[in-house]
């Protein structure tokens, strides 16, 4: 009889384990955001709504400043990586710094900030 509990204990701990991850993967949200790739301290303390230049955005990079994507509506989106331990997504980045990029990937909200795990980056099209 205490076999058959600890069985059915198991399988109804494996089942919840089973349900919360079908719960967490069903709250990913796939987006594509386009914006500027800009360094993370001129965004916030200038203000700014496009960078400067692609030589102060890149010079800035490797100064060790965080790009984030700044999208056309104004939402900042820090690059993040969903691998742990987490690494640093400036080296994805740093040849569009300056530039208008596409970014497909993971979008994840929490107290009012974005992030984004990149899976597909490159250069927007440009208007005409």
């Amino acid at each position: 009889m205490k076999l058959a509990k600890v069985v059915a204990s198991g399988f109804l701990a494996a089942s919840l384990v089973s349900i919360a991850g079908i719960s967490i993967h069903s709250q990913e949200k796939r987006t594509t955001v386009t914006g500027y790739v800009i360094d993370s301290s001129c965004t916030f303390t200038k203000g700014l709504k496009e960078p400067t230049s692609v030589e102060c955005a890149r010079a800035w990079a490797k100064a060790g400043s965080a790009l984030v994507i700044l999208a056309e509506n104004g939402t900042v989106y820090w690059p993040i990586s969903d691998q742990m331990p987490a690494t640093g997504q400036n080296e994805k980045l740093v040849k569009y710094a300056g530039q208008m990029v596409t970014a497909k990937g993971k979008v994840f909200e929490r107290g009012g900030s974005h992030a984004i795990v990149i899976e597909e980056i490159g250069a927007a099209p440009t208007s005409k």
